[in-house]
């Protein structure tokens, strides 16, 4: 099901997806649903020779586990 949503832009942003939207050929929904879900994509899952190259690194693998159960246990301290 398709949902509505409405955006707030300044003109010379406005412009700027216009004018991406024009580059690639695409309406300006589709030009937004496109670039946020790339991002999203690109900024928030592993490529698959990414994780081939971590599952490969057994040193790696070793302090990620570790870590997660520091991290059940409640041990450490937050940093950020």
């Amino acid at each position: 099901m398709y949902k509505t949503i409405t955006l707030r832009l300044k003109e010379n942003d406005y412009k700027k997806i216009l004018a991406g939207a024009d580059a690639e050929n695409r309406t300006i929904s589709n030009f937004i649903t496109h670039s946020t879900l790339k991002q999203i994509e690109e900024s928030l899952f592993v490529d698959p020779i990414e994780m081939a190259e971590i599952n490969s690194n057994k040193q790696l693998l070793k302090k990620i586990r570790n870590g997660h159960k520091d991290t059940k246990k409640m041990r450490g301290r937050m940093i950020g």
